[in-house]
């Protein structure tokens, strides 16, 4: 049985609770609904019957608040709360580091890393260059670090995928979404990279406005792709591939799917002994994210990727 410990939460990302759930089975919907996330426990019950993952369960989490700890722990039937996240080391097989605020994502990844326990870091890994270059540097001194967003697994872009043949050449991709570039840009990028096959970013060129995030990325095979984050508007994540013999559109809605597949894939990672995902996708993703920040502070200009 493979241990897991969760470290969380950030404000507005229920990931803690969600992923102890799929991986243990277990979710206490009216206790998830109270703390401020109805629709994580409309999903739960919705998929009831597919959760929990074989061979692995969460059995150790800490938070920076002990109610909140204590709420993940009675949701999804963890036994052990700790006061420390230090405290698992030793106790745990795996760690996931469930916060999306990435600022925070070194210090709480380094007792781990330093440790050699395989680590899942939520979105995005970095959003500067210089917490991304740590991260490099220990992947390739041999530390066991995996890192996406979610939506890699997504079940309607992987339809799109098997279909991108039929489209002939492709000349453009569109991506649409809502919120903020930091936090949310990572979903479109990586639901672009993976549909495309991980294709190498030449450039970035942000050409929008706080709020308002237009990116445009230009690919080594000749692909443009624009992405869109807008703060106000209604919809979901939503990718639009143009060919010269016809297009697709993904309809991003399934998160509980994505979720899932993401959870199987860490835990598959640590059964065979190194992430599954090779982690210089990962990095061309999230020098893209920092790329286009930088664009957008520098009015605009392009900014071109090593």
């Amino acid at each position: 049985m493979i241990r897991i410990g969760i470290l969380g939460m950030s404000p507005g990302n229920a990931h803690p609770y969600s992923w102890s759930s799929i991986i243990n089975g277990n979710f206490d919907g009216d206790e998830i609904s109270a703390i401020g996330y109805p629709a994580v426990a409309d999903y739960l019950r919705a998929n009831r019957d597919t959760l929990g993952i074989s061979g692995a369960k969460v059995t150790h989490v800490w938070t920076q608040e002990a109610d909140i700890s204590e709420s993940i722990a009675k949701s999804s039937k963890i036994p052990h709360v700790v006061q420390n996240m230090e405290e698992m080391i030793g106790e745990v097989d795996a760690v996931i580091v469930g916060r999306d605020d990435p600022e925070n994502h070194v210090a709480m990844s380094k007792p781990f890393l330093d440790a050699g326990i395989p680590l899942f870091v939520d979105k995005p890994l970095a959003f500067s260059q210089a917490d991304l270059d740590f991260f490099a540097s220990e992947v390739k001194a041999g530390k066991w670090l995996m890192s996406c967003s979610s939506m890699r697994y997504a079940q309607e872009c992987r339809t799109v995928k098997q279909e991108l043949k039929s489209l002939g050449d492709l000349h453009l991709v569109t991506a649409v979404g809502k919120k903020d570039w930091k936090k949310y840009g990572v979903h479109l990028l990586e639901a672009l990279f993976s549909t495309l096959d991980d294709p190498k970013p030449l450039w970035v060129q942000h050409v929008g406005e706080k709020d308002t995030d237009i990116v445009v990325v230009g690919f080594e095979n000749g692909i443009k792709a624009t992405v869109h984050l807008f703060a106000d508007i209604c919809g979901t994540f939503q990718l639009s591939f143009f060919g010269s013999n016809g297009w697709r559109i993904a309809d991003i809605r399934n998160s509980y799917s994505m979720f899932r597949d993401n959870m199987i894939e860490f835990v598959k990672s640590v059964a065979e002994g190194g992430s599954r995902l090779d982690f210089g996708k990962t990095h061309r993703i999230i020098q893209t994210l920092i790329a286009a920040q930088e664009s957008f502070e520098k009015d605009g200009i392009v900014i071109p990727l090593k």
